[in-house]
Parts: structure tokens; C-alpha cells; sequence
């Protein structure tokens, strides 16, 4: 009996006990392709022998340090490296041990530089629905995924939510891709003005949706949009790049491919590949010069932020994806992944939108292809569908409540930017398979069935 607080309190799950590239192994020898890189975390695969090194030198020379006392080389070198290659106007990063403690960060600089420049009335944060920003309280309330934010809800904090940027469901028949986009930022202005410009810190917002929603893309021209709103009132713009983040869209940041820079962003997953924990809140020099000029110091902080050896295993990673060029590979091998899942799944009944970018793809299940009508909740498709997977030999990141935190189910794929076109096909063969299992296991509601997000 394990004695270990699992996250599914009935399963029995398989021991792993080492990792090869793209491939984790068992305890009983089997190998599972990770078509996911776990939670989109392990952008270089498992194992891979110069982060290894680096995590093993720098324990050997100094595991860790508290940051109250002194610095250390990594980190500096770390920031250094990130900031050389950050959106416009970064230019100060902050090291802590994942997403959601970045997110934190990022909510508590936020309200702290409109302190420190008299503006302490600024209380109000917005956001969208079908966002997930983390599972601490505070990130957790920034949220809008509906089902992981209900039973703690009288625990958070009042946040505002406009909503998501899901052409497959919301984009009206009678408007353009960039009458959508203005209709958001229209949206986003009229919450701002209903509650107040001079009471709105700041807009925050996943620069490609992850796991809530399963890989959506902003249409042409929707960040710029709001962009112009956020600077209109002063509003702060916080772009959360955990999971989108640090290549996996087919550039270092993915806002590159949305021409915005923001005030705030936050990164992790694929920062540090999973080698060691680590996440890292981004910061304009605008916002680190107001707060020096004032308090002089962030009101923040943690045991393990800069933690030594995390740095140095995050450094050896991004030197990697930098110094090998593996940003093309990600935009070749994410049109070969494209290709695949086009060719194996575009057809199917069940398969009702192929999206995404990079390597970082989404797929949504649909019980009618024609209206878009999701499946049953209760049926648990998307769980049905990561036993099959497994069965097979194949991680992949299947979620639910995908149109609106209750209804709809999707797959999510973010493998390593190693992967090959070989191991490609592979996923695409064991993750079709998987789904025509699900699938077929389950009744599909009525073809007459229409879906009422698509109405």
C-alpha cells in the first residue's frame, strides 16, 4: 500500500524507473513514447547526459544558497541568458519552483508597482474563462477553470473573467477573424470601464491556452488589440507562458508570433525540462525601476527562488535549445506532427478540430462531427482515452470540461523537440488507436444533437 497522497486516490499506477530520449520505462521493462512530455515539462526528452552533468557539477560544487545571503552563478547566468532573449522592455527575472509560484509573483509585483507609483486603488485583476494559471489560492482565483476553482471558492480572492479567444466555438458565422478579435477587446474595454479604469491592475492571460481548453491559438491580430486596450488604461498586461512557453510553439516565447510584448510573463515547464523545479516570473524594466525608486525591494520571496542547482540544470537546457538550433526542428517536427494527425484522425466521426502550433497540439472529441456536440461528461471520454493510450505504450495529456469547464473533451500533445519523424508516426498510430477504442466504448449521443457554445 502506498502511502503517498496520489492525485487519483483508485488507480494503480505503473513505477517508473528511467527515462531514454523520449521514452520512460517501467519497472516491468515497458516503454512509453511521452507524447506529452509529461505535462508539457520535458522539452529535451529524459536522460540526456549534458543537463545530467551539469545538475551532478553544480551539486558537487554548491547544491544551494539562500538568496537572503548570497547569489549565486547560475542564477545570474540564467537571467542573464533569459533576459538577452526576452520580449521587449524585460528586463529583471525572478526564480522560483514552478508555474504557479510564478503566477503569484507575478499577481503580487503587480499590485506592489501600483503601490509604489500612488496608485493604490488599483485592486482588480481580469482574466478569461477557460484559463488555468495555477493551483495555489491566489493563481487558482486568476483562473477560469470552472471544475478546479469550485470547491475552493470561498478561499479566493474576487477576480473578473471575460471571455476566451476559441474561434472553434465562438466565432460567429456572420464576422471575420478580426471582427472576433474586436469583439474581445471590446469585451475586455467594457469590463475595464464598468469596474473602473483607475481600480484595474492588470489583464492576465495565457498566451496560447493549454490544458483547460486543449491548445487554442488567438486568432491574427487579438493580442494587439489587447494590447491597445490594456495601454489605453494604464492596465497591466500578464502573459502566462508556463506551458507555451520557452519554444514549444516553434519560438522562444510564443507572443513573438502575436508582435506584443508584456509588462509581466511567467515561465517553467520547459525552462528546466523537468531536470530540476523551476519557474520564473519576467518583469519590464519600467515596473523594476518604479518599485527600486520606492520600497527598493520586491515584498516576496521563498526558500528555494534561485535555488543553485535548479539554475544550472535550467541553464544547460536553454543553452541546448538555443546553441542547436532546436527551434527549427520544432517548427519541421510540429508540421510533420500536423501532417500526422491530419492524415490518421481528420476524418474521424469523433475528431472535431486538429489544432494548434509547434509542438503543441490539441485535439477535440466530439460526439457529432457535424454540430460539434461534446460527448457525455459523465462518460469521461478524455480518461478513457489516456488508459488506452497507456496501454499502448503512449503518454498523452488528455482533459475534459473543455468548452466551458463541464462539457467537452480534448487531447493534449506536447512531446520532446527531440522527437523524431519515426516516433511521429508512432504517436500517431497508438494515439488513433487509443481514440477508436474510447470511442467505440461508448454510446455517441444523438446525431441530432446541436451544441449551443457553436449555435
Amino acid at each position: 500500500m502506498s502511502r503517498v497522497m496520489h492525485r487519483t486516490g483508485t488507480a494503480r499506477l505503473p513505477l517508473a524507473v528511467a527515462g531514454d530520449g523520449c521514452y520512460l520505462i517501467d519497472d516491468s521493462g515497458k516503454r512509453y513514447l511521452d507524447a506529452s512530455g509529461g505535462a508539457a515539462v520535458s522539452c529535451l526528452g529524459h536522460s540526456h547526459p549534458d543537463i545530467v552533468a551539469a545538475v551532478q557539477d553544480q551539486v558537487a560544487r554548491l547544491a544551494y544558497a539562500h538568496t537572503s545571503f548570497f547569489t549565486n552563478r547560475p542564477m545570474e547566468e540564467l537571467a542573464d541568458l533569459l533576459v538577452a532573449h526576452a520580449p521587449a522592455g524585460i528586463e529583471t527575472v525572478y526564480f522560483v519552483s514552478g508555474g504557479s509560484e510564478a503566477m503569484e509573483a507575478a499577481l503580487k509585483l503587480a499590485r506592489q508597482y501600483f503601490v509604489e507609483t500612488g496608485q493604490p486603488q488599483r485592486e482588480h485583476f481580469i482574466a478569461r474563462r477557460q484559463s488555468y494559471h495555477g493551483n495555489t489560492l491566489g493563481a487558482l482565483a486568476i483562473g477560469g477553470n470552472a471544475w478546479r476553482r469550485e470547491p475552493f471558492s470561498p478561499l479566493l480572492i474576487d477576480t473578473h473573467h471575460v471571455s476566451p479567444c476559441f474561434a472553434y466555438h465562438d466565432l460567429r458565422p456572420d464576422e471575420t477573424e478580426s471582427d472576433y478579435a474586436g469583439r474581445l477587446a471590446a469585451e475586455l474595454e467594457d469590463k475595464i470601464l464598468a469596474l473602473g479604469p483607475e481600480t484595474v491592475i492588470a489583464f492576465v492571460a495565457e498566451t496560447v491556452v493549454g490544458a483547460t481548453a486543449g491548445v487554442v491559438a488567438p486568432v491574427p491580430g487579438y493580442f494587439r488589440r489587447i494590447r491597445e486596450v490594456c495601454d489605453r488604461y494604464g492596465v497591466l498586461l500578464i502573459l502566462d507562458e508556463v506551458m507555451c512557453g520557452m519554444g514549444r510553439t516553434g519560438t522562444l516565447h510564443a507572443c513573438e508570433q502575436e508582435d506584443v510584448a508584456p509588462d509581466i510573463m511567467t515561465i517553467a515547464k520547459g525552462l528546466g525540462g523537468g531536470y530540476q523545479p523551476i519557474g520564473a516570473m519576467l518583469a519590464s524594466g519600467r515596473i523594476d525601476r518604479a518599485i527600486a525608486a520606492g520600497s527598493g525591494a520586491f515584498q516576496h520571496g521563498h526558500t528555494y527562488i534561485g535555488h543553485a542547482t535548479a539554475s544550472a540544470a535550467a541553464l544547460a537546457v536553454q543553452r541546448i535549445l538555443l546553441e542547436t538550433n532546436l527551434l527549427d526542428s520544432v517548427r519541421a517536427r510540429g508540421d510533420d506532427l500536423a501532417a500526422a494527425l491530419h492524415e490518421r484522425l481528420g476524418a474521424h466521426p469523433h475528431v472535431g478540430d486538429i489544432r494548434g502550433r509547434g509542438l503543441f497540439r490539441g485535439i477535440e472529441l466530439v460526439a457529432n462531427r457535424a454540430s460539434g456536440a461534446p460527448f457525455d461528461p459523465g462518460l469521461r471520454l478524455h480518461a478513457r482515452i489516456k488508459q488506452e493510450a497507456m496501454a499502448r505504450g503512449l503518454m498523452c495529456y488528455p482533459g475534459g470540461g473543455t468548452i466551458d469547464g463541464h462539457r467537452g473533451d480534448h487531447v493534449l500533445l506536447a512531446p520532446p523537440y527531440i522527437i523524431t519523424p519515426e516516433q511521429i508516426g508512432e504517436l500517431a498510430d497508438k494515439l488513433g488507436a487509443a481514440i477508436d477504442a474510447a470511442t467505440a466504448s461508448v454510446q455517441p449521443q444523438s446525431t441530432a444533437e446541436t451544441d449551443p457554445s457553436r449555435a
